[in-house]
């Protein structure tokens, strides 16, 4: 095994050009990269998300590309509840009054302004984390909606084929949306206004599905009410007008890291590998490479 520091193809070495055939990848993975290993025959990703895998360029190459989906579902799920209830109930600054003496000094913590009761939840992605998170908040009694591109069959909540008409009628959305060009700034200025001031949005999708300039605006003028996020435009170097907003409950990326889950996670890459390497099979490949067999190779 080889570890490299980056996914630089100057790091690339003639031998190791020569032997590579798979690779585990917790981070980007470009065409020159996959080009400057001729033998690579799989990459395995960490992590359910692969908008940083070339998947298109891997696929035009004939390398199968996996990813970790379901190990991590709930925990993500968890988390997102969490996330929301935080925001809405302030729990940090909660538990902060308490460990900084305000209680004594300064008696009970004010009550928060917003609660889940009465709120109506529309969700953007109703994939497997999407749908976790929905029937989580069936336990809660909260009415959930989504929006995808496309409906999902057999599910009972309300779809809207337009994330604007969905921010209407809701007034908490939660993204679950993957990053890459069909979802870049999906939640703009737009969307926001149209969840309104009493509106609640929680991320824990990718960073890139939202305008942070319109939302840091949104937070600051009142458009929305609160946010609670757990990923980032960029990482991890949160841009300082979602730092300071204290309409705000802001997680460092941790949806899925726990140790237990995060070992799942690990065991898949592993296993993904193992089995292509045995059996010529790939567990949990992704769509765009679905089609391709160890035998195309």
């Amino acid at each position: 095994m080889v570890r490299l520091d980056k996914a630089d193809p100057s790091l690339v070495t003639p031998e190791l050009a020569d032997r590579v055939a798979g690779m585990a990848a917790m981070t980007t993975i470009d065409a020159p990269f996959i080009d400057a290993l001729p033998k690579l025959k799989i990459i395995a990703n960490f992590g359910v998300g692969y908008d940083s895998v070339d998947a298109k360029h891997a696929a035009a190459r004939g390398v199968m590309v996996t990813n970790t989906p379901d190990v991590l579902t709930e925990e993500v799920a968890d988390t997102a509840i969490g996330l929301l209830l935080n925001t809405l109930r302030e729990f940090p600054r909660a538990e902060a009054w308490l460990r900084n003496g305000d209680w004594v000094s300064k008696g009970a913590y004010p009550f928060s302004r917003l609660t889940l009761r009465g709120r109506t939840v529309g969700i953007l992605g109703m994939g497997r984390i999407g749908l976790a998170i929905a029937r989580r908040l069936d336990g809660f009694g909260v009415p959930v909606s989504y929006h995808n591109r496309r409906k999902v069959d057999d599910l009972a909540y309300r779809w809207y084929p337009s994330l604007i008409e969905l921010a209407r009628d809701v007034d908490t959305l939660i993204s679950v949306a993957p990053g890459g060009p069909a979802t870049d700034r999906i939640v703009g200025r737009d969307v926001l206004e149209a969840l309104g001031p009493n509106g609640v949005f929680i991320n824990i999708g990718r960073g890139s599905t939202v305008d942070e300039d319109a939302l840091a605006k949104a937070l600051q003028d009142g458009t929305i009410a609160a946010a609670g996020l757990d990923v980032f435009d960029v990482e991890p170097a949160v841009r300082a007008p979602i730092l300071a907003a204290p309409n705000t409950s802001l997680l460092p990326h941790v949806g899925s890291a726990s140790v237990a889950t995060r070992t799942a996670m690990a065991d898949l890459v592993v296993d993904n590998l193992v089995s292509w390497f045995g059996t010529g099979r790939a567990l949990t490949p992704v769509p765009e490479t679905a089609g391709i067999s160890a035998r195309d190779r």
